[in-house]
């Protein structure tokens, strides 16, 4: 794991613009000493650019009880991680996801719920503020297990000679049938095209560290479970942020129009009641494909 591990421990390191950095501080900010540290991810740390953009992170933090003044939103965090809420900062926008410390530990490694955490960061991400140098070093020890634990599932599901690039390929297109997704169906292969050295080096690397593969059919089993948890959760997470997420009816069409043809528009009474209108659009978005 020790080079898995230094991997993961630069690529977090990188420097950032500094209104990421600043914003990350101003998010930490608002929950005060519970506050451990924040990951930077997403499409703007991909495509390095801001304006016009939601940037993505995710804030973790000791435990939700000191998160929180109020103790329904720790309840619901804990209940059912993460809470996602809308921030301003800087003449910039963003949505950043609560995860306490152990939440953070479970999910990306061979004990996670869902796919969701354990793909995120298996991906480029950075730790643009934390609390401490332990701190610091409990996202590092976290984060190295993603790979790993992503690609010993994923090899039962891929062809026997599948090199890196194909494995990790094979990955994500199973962690994205593992959520509901509004992204082209080539948009998990787009991810590793993006930077394929990136994943040759963190996959060969993983797979040193990685535990021994399950077999086929307990592979088929576990995605399978993963899948239909995963779709429930995301159905349930979307309901739960109406509740959290300032415009986030308005958030959700500007990315499904951003991704597909469905040219969504919300109502003025859809935003009145952002509950009722998660409801009653996603079986139509379903049927027309702009979310699977």
């Amino acid at each position: 794991m020790s080079e898995l591990r230094a991997l993961v421990a630069g690529e977090l390191g990188l420097p950032v613009d500094a209104r990421v950095g600043a914003m990350a501080a101003a998010i930490a900010a608002q929950h005060g000493d519970a506050s451990r540290a924040v990951l930077f991810y997403g499409s703007c740390l991909r495509q390095q650019q801001l304006e016009g953009l939601m940037l993505d992170f995710y804030l973790i933090v000791s435990d939700y009880p000191a998160a929180y003044e109020k103790r329904w939103l720790a309840y619901a965090n804990r209940l059912i991680p993460p809470n996602v809420f809308y921030f301003e900062h800087g003449g910039l926008v963003a949505k950043y996801a609560v995860l306490s410390e152990a939440d953070l530990h479970r999910e990306c490694g061979p004990a996670a719920r869902s796919t969701s955490v354990l793909a995120r960061f298996a991906q480029p991400a950075r730790l643009v503020w934390s609390s401490s140098s332990a701190a610091q070093d409990h996202v590092i020890d976290s984060i190295a297990q993603c790979a790993p634990t992503l690609l010993a599932r994923a090899i039962p599901m891929a062809a026997s000679d599948a090199n890196p690039v194909v494995l990790w390929k094979r990955a994500f297109q199973l962690t994205f049938a593992a959520e509901l997704r509004v992204e082209r169906s080539d948009r998990s292969a787009a991810i590793v095209d993006a930077d394929p050295e990136r994943y040759v080096r963190f996959g060969s690397a993983a797979l040193v560290a990685a535990p021994m593969p399950m077999t086929v059919a307990a592979a088929r089993r576990w995605w399978g479970r993963m899948q239909r948890k995963g779709k429930l959760l995301s159905i349930v997470r979307l309901a739960k942020a109406t509740a959290t997420f300032a415009g986030g009816p308005d958030y959700i069409a500007w990315k499904i129009n951003r991704h597909s043809d469905a040219q969504l528009v919300i109502t003025p009474w859809q935003r009145r009641h952002p509950l009722l209108a998660a409801v009653t659009l996603l079986p139509r978005l379903l049927k027309s494909g702009a979310v699977r």
